[in-house]
């Protein structure tokens, strides 16, 4: 490595301009940070280097930097621009120093060839969670995902770190991060200038270790949820009808206990029960050999003859 000051970066959040962007079959509403919260938990973490990845769009990006030219308490932080961008088949790539939009419903394949045409990096990120991974096909993006905060599974970080090592993948960590407080959570150290070019130079060459990492805790997990819930009610009921209509009902009335009372303490422990859940359907698919296209097809008897 460069014996230069390494640059601490985080390479994997969000802010309320992903609002509308992650796809039809996820709520519209996905992250309630503000730009000045961002800021100002970047600043906090003490970061370097801030790549804003919102779903399909690069909105966000201008805006931050339009909202930092009136503080200088920001100053020691860079923004730079990037997308976490959706496959055609559900999976998500990360795209660093693009200089415009890359869209949606594109295979993998076409999307690194944007990603070349504008000489940026592509990165899988969470490369093994069960729904919006590249999984396999994660080798043919320049950097690797092996630490995601929000896989609060285990079993998919526990798989990437497996599958990295056995590919020699030159790996990076991210925070994913959907709330304020966990911005940096888990962070890379770059070793370059903090110039666009300088540093999407270094990711490509690898100059990049990861710093430290962290998982998503029950309170900052319970508040994201809490926060799609309580402004997704036509979606939920949507989405229950399409896939899961004979369970409507139930649906219908947890998400009116919900609303009456979010804060009660049967919450937390449905939260803890239905990561418990969560982690047996991982370790099938990721250790066990279990088809995860099965998920998929969202079919609820198969989720609960995995979840036993």
């Amino acid at each position: 490595m460069d014996l230069m000051h390494p640059l601490k970066s985080e390479l994997h959040c969000h802010n309320v301009f992903s609002n509308g962007h992650v796809g039809s079959l996820e709520p519209i509403h996905d992250c309630n940070v503000t730009i000045p919260n961002q800021l100002e938990y970047a600043y906090k973490a003490g970061l370097d280097v801030l790549f804003v990845t919102n779903h399909n769009t690069m909105n966000g990006y201008k805006q931050i930097l339009e909202y930092k030219k009136n503080y200088k308490k920001f100053d020691s932080i860079n923004v730079y621009p990037a997308e976490e961008v959706t496959t055609d088949n559900e999976a998500h790539v990360l795209i660093y120093g693009i200089d415009h939009t890359i869209n949606a419903g594109l295979s993998l394949h076409e999307i690194l060839d944007e990603v070349k045409k504008q000489d940026a990096v592509s990165v899988a990120p969470h490369p093994f969670s069960l729904l919006d991974a590249l999984r396999e096909d994660s080798v043919y993006c320049d950097l690797f995902e092996v630490f995601n905060s929000s896989n609060v599974d285990v079993y998919s970080n526990l798989k990437a770190k497996k599958f990295a090592k056995e590919k020699s993948l030159h790996v990076v960590a991210g925070s994913d991060s959907h709330v304020k407080t966990t911005i940096g959570r888990s962070t890379n150290l770059i070793y370059s200038d903090n110039k666009l070019d300088s540093i999407i130079s270094a990711m490509k060459h690898h100059k990049i270790t990861i710093e430290d990492t962290g998982y998503v805790q029950p309170k900052e997990a319970l508040e994201h949820i809490r926060y799609k819930i309580e402004n997704s009610a036509f979606f939920i009921d949507k989405y229950a009808s399409q896939f899961y209509p004979r369970a409507l009902w139930a649906i219908r009335m947890l998400y009116k206990l919900y609303m009456i009372s979010p804060e009660n303490i049967f919450w937390n422990i449905f939260y803890r029960m239905s990561i418990s859940t969560l982690k047996r359907i991982s370790r099938k698919i990721n250790f066990e050999g279990y088809d995860y296209h099965l998920l998929r097809e969202r079919n609820l008897g198969v989720l609960l003859k995995m979840a036993i």
